[in-house]
């Protein structure tokens, strides 16, 4: 571990002990957790890990306070998510430390999760009224029956967020939850959990009522099971692998999740493509929060005629790419998150050029900047026998391929088992649509890398394939907190009798007004 002490001034160090005050309580006798701050690889504080009793408690106190919260108006429920959203504002330089301190990131990349969590708050306040409020449906029979759906919160969600987004993954699913009158119990990274103990400290101090939302801290096999074994919902963002053991136990139990998991995303650059958009667009894209990123690209697929150009372009822009770890903007990449993951890195670069890839880029650990640097790399001349050609690396690593066709480059992109995010650079945009409706992948962005997309909160996003189920984002990454209920009204008359009518002769009625009535717009 290096001794070096952090980059942050003194005066700027939050009261981590004071965060940790915040967790779910655990038994004096649990195992302490370490978070290390990756710029330096020094521990910054410890933590009890809760264990699956402490998880169970914690559900049980959110059930006690989710009835009360859920008969908070939605008016009310309102005023303190944009509470929230004020201060998450206000607060946006300590958040910023924060995120950087446990996570190792780039300034920048910080920023967007502070933007991030502020949008969605703002949105799902914004817009519940209207996406939650009851709605007519057409009834059985128009002017005599009438329908309406309500939705009511499903009860506990359990949230179980990784390490490489601290603030936004504990956050951000969070928000709609309890904006449709849900309790949230979250399960941080152990990596990061000082971001999410903040998040709950501003909701508190927002007015958010005691046990609505709580913070669980522990191992993924221990707490995050025990979580999805209690939960009435659960919203998982990580690992394939990890996903399905959690669908698992969600199938199990009959209660519903959503999965956010892994991806081998792609970018696609025709040959009409603007290269002063498209270089920066698509580096940006590699090497977003050091390539831990799960929209990141990791696959660029070049056509013939712009090959050479472009590839020339996105190594020199890559080179002049300032790493380091600072807490200011000054630095464009920063830090991996661990020794596992830089191990995890280098073994995909060093199997890659061990059986013929050619280095274009980068490559190389950083130990001068920090234990855990890693710097941009550029691989070309990948095939099938190479892990990094299918696996998800999830570091500032991308392989370069040369193709002919549209067609081509869209197959080649689809050759995947995953399919979450892509980007197409191109001149011409009902070409760029044309080949993103080819794609298999819950998100395409048209000359832009990941943020067109993440950014429009009214907009679902999420995974096909092996990515994931569910959507996060709009009305879908609220309606998924809920249960609906259809309450249908008979008017007028009974549906199936009529005194005096045979039924032959009421069956020949009802056919007839069927016939009648069948462009009769539904009620709304």
């Amino acid at each position: 571990m290096n001794a070096d002490p952090l980059p942050l001034p003194p005066e700027r160090m939050p009261d981590l002990s004071a965060l940790a005050r915040r967790a779910v309580s655990a038994g004096a006798a649990a195992r302490r957790c370490s978070v290390i701050a990756p710029f330096t690889g020094q521990v910054i504080g410890e933590l009890p890990c809760a264990a699956p009793e402490d998880v169970q408690a914690a559900l049980q106190r959110a059930r006690q306070a989710q009835a009360g919260w859920a008969s908070t108006p939605l008016a009310g429920r309102r005023r303190i998510l944009m509470r929230f959203h004020d201060r998450v504002l206000a607060e946006r330089e300590r958040l910023m430390d924060l995120i950087q301190l446990e996570g190792g990131k780039a300034r920048v990349h910080a920023y967007e999760e502070v933007l991030d969590v502020a949008i969605n708050a703002r949105y799902y306040a914004a817009r519940a009224r209207r996406i939650l409020g009851p709605h007519w449906r057409r009834g059985a029979l128009p002017i005599f029956t009438r329908a309406r759906l309500y939705h009511h919160p499903v009860g506990v969600v359990g949230v179980i967020a990784p390490w490489n987004y601290p603030l936004t993954m504990a956050v951000s699913d969070a928000i709609p939850a309890l904006m449709a009158g849900n309790a949230v119990v979250l399960k941080p990274s152990e990596f990061t959990p000082y971001s999410a103990l903040n998040a709950a400290r501003l909701l508190d101090e927002c007015g958010l009522p005691p046990d609505v939302f709580q913070v669980v801290v522990g191992d993924g096999p221990v707490v995050g099971a025990a979580l999805a074994a209690g939960a009435d919902f659960i919203q998982f963002t990580g690992s394939t692998v990890t996903g399905r053991a959690v669908a698992r136990i969600a199938a199990e139990r009959l209660v519903k999740s959503s999965l956010e998991l892994g991806g081998k995303n792609a970018a696609i650059v025709l040959d009409d493509a603007d290269l002063r958009c498209a270089v920066p667009g698509v580096a940006r894209a590699i090497i977003a929060n050091g390539g831990q990123l799960c929209v990141s690209v990791e696959r660029v697929f070049v056509q013939a005629g712009i090959y050479e150009r472009f590839v020339g372009q996105l190594v020199e822009y890559l080179g002049r790419l300032r790493l380091g770890a600072a807490f200011d903007f000054s630095t464009d990449v920063g830090s991996l998150l661990s020794r596992a993951q830089l191990d995890k890195v280098q073994a995909h670069v060093s199997d890659a050029v061990t059986k013929g890839a050619r280095l274009l880029a980068g490559g190389r650990p950083r130990p001068d900047l920090g234990p855990f640097f890693f710097e941009p790399t550029l691989l070309e001349g990948v095939t099938p026998a190479m892990q990094v050609y299918a696996d998800e690396t999830f570091g500032p690593v991308a392989s370069l391929y040369r193709v002919e066709t549209d067609e081509e480059a869209a197959a080649r992109a689809n050759d995947t088992c995953y399919g979450l995010n892509a980007d197409v650079w191109t001149g011409h945009s009902a070409r760029g649509r044309r080949l993103a409706l080819r794609l298999q992948a819950g998100t395409v962005n048209l000359n832009e890398s990941y943020a067109a997309s993440w950014g429009s909160i009214d907009a679902p996003m999420g995974g096909m394939k092996q990515s994931g189920l569910g959507r996060r984002h709009g009305p879908e990454g609220l309606l998924k907190y809920t249960e609906e209920q259809t309450v249908a009204e008979q008017s007028i008359l009974p549906l199936f009798f009529l005194p005096g009518f045979s039924r032959p002769l009421l069956a020949k009625l009802l056919v007839w007004y069927l016939r009648v009535t069948k462009h009769i717009p539904p009620l709304r």
